[in-house]
This record gives structure tokens, C-alpha cells and sequence, in this order.
């Protein structure tokens, strides 16, 4: 761990609270878990749940290893304020885009869902019009 000691204040901890930018309180211990996301067993979205939040018994109910535990210490950044946390908090889910798995541009879907069954009905239209006897 650090030689020096930061103290970190609740607000500033909870703002960081994104994919790109996420930060963890555990036993009043200021983590930044980011570089984690992508490895983490969980899933990034575990962590993220777990943001502007003092996240101790989330992360003692799942019963992590020694291994786990001694990996924190790399991604530790100083020390919460204590009096700045508050006694309850509700929980604010993180702001996040929609899922794009393909990372297709929006307006290519919206373009494709008019005009797929379009050209689904032209296409019946014109089968329909050259095997039509007459």
C-alpha cells in the first residue's frame, strides 16, 4: 500500500462510478478498481452495483479468496472520510449506455428494423406476381 495516506471524501468517491472510471469503498479503504473491470469473475457489472456505496458487505458476502484479498492492495488509493459517508444511502444505479454488442451506429438499426420487413414484402410481392397463373 501507499507510504502516505489520502483521505478521500464520500462525494468525490461516488462520483467515480463508470466502466472507464470506477472506485470502490471497502473497509474504509478507497480502491480504484478500473484497471479490474474486464477481469473480474463477476462481471464489471458487479462492481459498478456496488459504486457510491460503502461496499464492504457486498464484497464479504461473496467470500473472496486470500488471493482476491491480496490483490487489492494494487488497486488501493487512500483512506475514506468516514464522517463524510452517510449513515444510508439509497442506491443510484450507474448511468450507462445501451448495450450495443455489434457497436452498430443507432440510425443503421432504426434504418434496418423499416426497411428489412419492407423489402421483406416487396420480395413476397414480386414471387407472388411471377407465380400467379394467368
Amino acid at each position: 500500500m501507499a507510504s502516505e495516506k489520502k483521505v478521500l471524501g464520500f462525494e468525490e468517491v461516488s462520483q467515480h462510478n463508470k466502466t472507464k472510471d470506477c472506485w470502490l469503498i471497502i473497509s474504509g479503504k478507497v480502491y480504484d478498481v478500473t484497471p479490474f473491470m474486464d477481469d473480474h469473475p463477476g462481471g464489471d457489472e458487479v462492481l459498478l452495483s456496488s459504486t457510491g456505496k460503502d461496499a464492504t458487505n457486498d464484497f464479504e458476502d461473496v467470500g473472496h479468496s486470500d488471493t482476491a484479498r491480496d490483490m487489492m492492495e494494487k488497486y488501493y488509493i487512500g483512506e475514506i472520510d468516514s464522517s463524510t459517508v452517510p449513515a444510508t444511502r439509497t442506491y443510484v444505479a450507474p448511468v450507462q449506455p445501451a448495450y450495443n454488442q455489434d457497436k452498430t451506429p443507432e440510425f443503421m438499426i432504426k434504418i434496418l428494423q423499416f426497411l428489412v420487413p419492407i423489402l421483406i414484402l416487396g420480395l413476397a410481392l414480386v414471387v407472388r406476381q411471377y407465380t400467379k397463373k394467368e
